[in-house]
């Protein structure tokens, strides 16, 4: 261990030491990011505030909601022996206490650890600029990937010599909100990724362009003239069989008797086990699993492009999106960021440069894509306004439910390309995000017909928009022609 704090006039050994095996390993490791546990009951709440303790002089630990945070409360009160309000009760009444209204602990030394919550999106706001040396992040799958990589932003400290690091600890996640936990730790989670990692190897990241790129050092590079520093991460598993205490507990026993998939994730942090799909999912996650399985086994059809859809950025996080479809095949998403898509004519130029032949062009025509439109159809030969808001004068292929909207009827038809029992065989390009956002979607059936959970509160929820899954909508979409389904559509327009 490295940069120790100045020591705290008590034994630390006395009130926390970190668990011989993977604990100490995670305590000890020299990554600015480490994602640790996986499986239930290896320790993960203690290791956050064993390093708030002892390694740091300014800690936050987080859950994604302030009642989550009683237990962690508690367990802070057995590990650093107070209770109740600042400087009273219990045995380091004369070292500091615990502030219940601001849900902090102070040390005589200066040393701070703070506990918070961000449950909504907006929250992430109230921690901007205010630094941290250590972020503890408990149930990081819980977490959208936005707040995390917002909140982390301020993880620096003014005194000389103190390490600054990122600790998070969790489960494999039980919903799509989660699955981007996934993608950031892939070299360790991905059983597909092509240079898997050992547990506790460190591996370097930095942004380049909008996109996480690996890097083979820590040595800083130049990117467009700056020199920019990378920073580690690591994975360390570990499982309640590494925690002698709750073994003498007879929580194993209690894990095993779970039904699967929650069993294999719970004792033995597998990531690869399916997750539940939420209540009312529009599109099952399994149809999408075996749309992009399809695309992997496939090879690009000799089909001229029949259609693009393009869902525009419209802001700064968000990413310009261009999906392309050859008859039942979509190509690898072309994804822009919104900073580099700045009016219409620039979307329309990437536009222009990726569409082939006579294929239609499907545009997301609200806000910022109205100006994308008046571009294209000035030079485009087939573009076709999509404002997901208009009218429906659709069903479903039962004939019995109508759409509040073209937005639903759009995600239900898809929903139904999708389904297995109607053979289309669509395959789509293997891509994580695209899987999450086809799956973040949610419906409910109204007296007006099927409605669509929005992009606004999509984005509220999940921390950025869904634009790869709303571009594939668009390159899927149709006129609504009165007795042809999307599947005879499809099939019209590949002849």
């Amino acid at each position: 261990m490295t940069n120790p704090t100045p020591s705290l006039p008590f034994d630390f050994d006395r009130l926390w030491a970190p668990l011989p095996g993977p604990q100490e390993m995670a305590y000890n490791s020299q990554a600015d990011e480490l994602f640790y546990g996986g499986a239930a009951g290896g320790g993960k709440t203690d290791l956050l505030l064993g390093l708030a303790l002892r390694e740091h002089r300014r800690s936050i630990i987080f859950r994604r909601v302030y009642p989550s945070l009683s237990a962690i409360v508690e367990r802070s009160k057995e590990i650093y022996g107070g209770a109740g309000a600042e400087g009273q009760g219990g045995p380091l009444r004369s070292a500091g206490g615990y502030n219940e209204t601001k849900r902090c602990w102070k040390f005589p030394d200066g040393r701070i650890v703070q506990f918070g919550a961000m449950q909504f999106e907006k929250n992430k706001s109230a921690y901007q600029g205010r630094p941290h040396d250590f972020y503890g992040f408990d149930e990081i799958t819980e977490f959208s990937e936005s707040m995390y990589r917002f909140a982390i932003g301020w993880n620096r400290s003014a005194s000389k010599g103190q390490r600054c690091r990122v600790v998070c600890a969790g489960n494999p996640p039980t919903g799509i909100e989660g699955d981007w936990v996934l993608s950031y730790w892939a070299p360790w989670l991905d059983p597909t990724h092509p240079k898997p990692a050992l547990p506790g190897e460190l591996r370097w990241f930095t942004t380049i362009g909008g996109k996480d790129v690996e890097l083979g050092g820590g040595e800083p590079i130049d990117v467009d003239g700056e020199m920019i520093a990378p920073r580690s991460r690591t994975f360390i598993p570990a499982r309640v069989q590494d925690n002698p205490f709750l073994m003498e507990s007879g929580y194993l026993a209690r894990l095993q008797a779970m039904p699967e998939p929650l069993r294999s994730k719970l004792l033995y942090g597998d990531f690869s086990m399916g997750r539940e799909d939420a209540p009312y999912q529009v599109i099952p996650t399994e149809w999408v699993r075996a749309a992009q399985e399809r695309w992997k086994k496939a090879t690009r059809p000799e089909l001229p492009m029949a259609a693009m859809g393009v869902d525009v950025a419209r802001g700064g996080g968000d990413m310009t999106v261009l999906a392309m479809r050859h008859g039942n095949w979509v190509d690898e998403l072309r994804c822009y960021p919104g900073a580099s898509t700045p009016d219409g004519q620039a979307v329309a130029a990437l536009v222009l440069a990726n569409v082939r032949g006579r294929a239609v062009i499907n545009v997301d025509v609200v806000g910022v894509g109205a100006s994308v439109y008046d571009q294209l159809k000035r030079v485009a030969e087939k573009v076709i306004p999509i404002n997901g808001a208009s009218a429906s004068a659709a069903t479903d292929k039962s004939g019995q439910i109508r759409f509040i909207n073209l937005r639903a009827e759009l995600w239900w038809k898809l929903r139904e390309a999708l389904d297995p029992a109607n053979g289309a065989d669509i395959c789509l390009p293997p891509d994580r995000a695209l899987l999450a956002d086809l799956c973040a979607p949610a419906w409910q059936l109204t007296f007006r017909g099927v409605q669509i959970e929005s992009k606004e509160d999509i984005k509220a929820r999940l921390g950025r928009s869904p634009d790869r899954g709303d571009a594939v909508a668009y390159a899927f979409a149709k006129p609504s022609v009165p007795g042809m389904g999307l599947l005879e559509w499809m099939e019209s327009a590949n002849n």
